[in-house]
């Protein structure tokens, strides 16, 4: 397509907290020589979408159009991208560019890059007909990922695997995952390729035959406390995706000598942990956001060798105050995305 084409982007906008989304249309602007422009064909729903739609961070900047798990053909090649060309489906998520120049961006860690620019904060997202991104945050997508399902694999699923590759989990760990739900059913389902003998934690035991059909080979009961003790000193991770409030003595309890807690999950208050759950046994507590543009190409990689999508429901994207209430409600199993074309 010519560098002349129109640079009005239409898509789907919050006006006010809390508000459904309103048709709006703006001016891109000009499109700069490291970016690349996306026609917009599928974007994941994803609860950082709700929650700044709902202000929930007191951040939110209205209008602005929310999606950042969006994934598409590229249309438009600026001077200076590198590596990408028309016609190449792509992927972008949480961050749509970097400074490239800082000590995270050149030791490879972009996405802790200081000046890193989310998709939806202070910018318009993917529930729309196209989308920017430094090339360097566009990723190709593999052959054999079917591109309606690989929107939440920027997000939840760059998340979720980025701690796997960081912190050198082995095939022969014992792991647990607390909460089966958008991020957790992935991670499920990760690990198990991996070869990791997997434990779900849950708070709804109904959910035991889910889990395991998801890669589980246990499944424990999150606030049993009898069942927590007599897991004890037997994990080398914990990988929490859940967003609620847990007995964290006792799930620090359940690690064995240098095992690891480690955050993906917003749980809602602080984390009452006293030092001396963590000194005898040399245990760490931990957190990390979604995983680096080169973390997240492995993933994609992984997940076309092991044929792992998210579980998604699909709706239009001319329906999507129903998609986001849909996730609003806690019903969705697992992931939600809209359909551009519809």
């Amino acid at each position: 397509m010519s560098n002349t084409e129109s640079t009005t982007f239409n898509g789907w906008a919050a006006t006010a907290a809390g508000a459904p989304l309103k048709r709006y249309s703006f001016d891109a602007g000009p499109l700069g020589e490291e970016e690349v422009e996306v026609a917009v064909e599928y974007c994941g729903v994803c609860h950082s979408d709700q929650s700044l739609i709902d202000n929930d961070w007191g951040i939110s900047q209205y209008p602005f159009i929310p999606g950042h798990e969006a994934v598409g053909k590229i249309v438009r090649v600026g001077a200076q991208a590198r590596g990408l060309k028309v016609g190449q489906r792509v992927g972008i998520g949480w961050y749509k560019s970097s400074c490239m120049h800082c000590s995270s961006c050149i030791d490879g860690s972009h996405h802790l890059c200081n000046t890193a620019r989310p998709t939806i904060i202070g910018s318009n997202g993917g529930f729309a007909d196209r989308l920017r991104a430094h090339w360097a945050w566009a990723l190709p997508i593999p052959e054999g990922i079917d591109p309606s399902l690989a929107g939440p694999l920027f997000c939840a699923g760059s998340t979720v695997f980025n701690p796997l590759v960081e912190f050198d989990i082995k095939p022969t760990d014992r792991v647990g995952v607390v909460g089966i739900g958008g991020l957790g059913h992935l991670a499920l389902r990760f690990l198990n390729a991996w070869g990791c003998e997997v434990t779900a934690f849950t708070s709804s035991l109904n959910k035991q035959d889910e889990a395991k059909r998801l890669g589980a080979h246990k499944v424990v009961a999150s606030t049993d406390s009898a069942a927590l003790k007599a897991i004890a000193g037997t994990l080398d991770f914990l990988l929490i995706t859940a967003n609620a409030n847990l007995d964290w003595p006792a799930m620090l309890a359940t690690l064995r000598g240098k095992g690891r807690l480690h955050f993906v999950g917003i749980v809602p208050d602080a984390i009452p942990v006293h030092v001396f759950d963590l000194i005898p046994k040399q245990k760490t507590l931990s957190a990390s956001p979604v995983g680096s543009p080169g973390n997240t190409a492995k993933m994609l990689e992984f997940c076309a060798r092991h044929q792992i999508v998210p579980q998604v429901e699909m709706f239009p994207m001319s329906r999507i105050n129903e998609a986001v209430d849909h996730l609003r409600s806690g019903k969705a199993r697992y992931r939600v995305v809209v359909d551009a074309s519809k």
